[in-house]
């Protein structure tokens, strides 16, 4: 069993880390390696045009993503977490979940015949686009949220406020949000690791001039090798890096649990 382990671990991993390689060779054609060396498509992918606008686009998608993730996810999962009780709040997670069982080529051809009529004509707009991503994101928030303010006690905490006269909106504001900024900042960062990386739905939905770095991406297998790995490699290091933080910020919150609990 620990051999199947390790293999299967290196089959995950020897992709990426051909990749990796890749983006330094100077030349990749008919080998198993790369080579030469060269910092050369680094500096190509950071030069071009297209890559530079849709490597901003797909921050400004992310940030976007992730405020709209807490005006609305946060409600919601507050209203689940201290309205819904028995089946209300079971019907209320089934439909919180239903974007991630629907498969996203389903959602994006939704999109493309509500948004692309005379009525909606938004196809192709940046807003479009956002609300896209917000839709697959939203799960996880809402998700995540509602088990963390049951874990922390939340309810607890509002009604021990409330008997000594906070108002709702002081409860939020003094208890609730301090109670929870660890969470979000683990969702946020798992909102912005989903968004960075999502091409499906991009793809189809996005416009010329809204397209995110994993759509422009593709056109980069057509050119040289070397070049479309190294654009794939920032695209990888950007969600490890949000992957990464995510983790450590859900370990610290875990913590916190274990804390509350004890």
């Amino acid at each position: 069993m620990p051999f199947v382990a390790i293999a299967y671990l290196i089959f995950l991993a020897a992709p990426i880390l051909l990749l990796f390689v890749g983006s330094f060779g100077e030349v990749w054609s008919g080998t198993l390696l790369p080579s030469g060396f060269t910092w050369r498509w680094y500096q190509e992918v950071a030069g071009d045009p297209s890559f530079r606008r849709a490597f901003t686009t797909s921050l400004k998608i992310v940030a976007t993503t992730c405020l709209l993730n807490i005006l609305i996810g946060l409600p919601l999962a507050y209203a689940i977490h201290a309205g819904a009780r028995g089946g209300v709040r079971l019907a209320a997670r089934i439909v919180t979940l239903m974007p991630i069982a629907v498969p996203e080529l389903v959602l994006a051809f939704g999109f493309i015949l509500v948004f692309s009529s005379d009525a909606l004509p938004w196809l192709g707009s940046f807003w479009l686009l956002a609300a896209g991503h917000l839709v697959l994101t939203l799960p996880y928030t809402v998700t995540a949220l509602v088990a963390d303010m049951d874990q922390l006690g939340l309810a607890e905490y509002e009604h021990a406020a409330a008997t000594l006269g906070a108002s709702f909106p002081a409860r939020i504001w003094d208890v609730t949000l301090p109670q929870l900024h660890t969470s979000l900042l683990s969702c946020m960062l798992t909102v912005a690791a989903l968004s960075i990386g999502e091409f499906q739905l991009s793809n189809l939905v996005s416009g010329f001039l809204s397209r995110t770095y994993p759509v422009v991406l593709l056109q980069a297998f057509y050119g040289a090798t070397g070049f479309a790995c190294a654009a794939t490699v920032v695209l990888l290091g950007l969600a490890m890096i949000a992957s990464l933080t995510s983790g450590l910020t859900a370990r610290v919150t875990g913590r916190r649990k274990v804390g509350a609990g004890a």
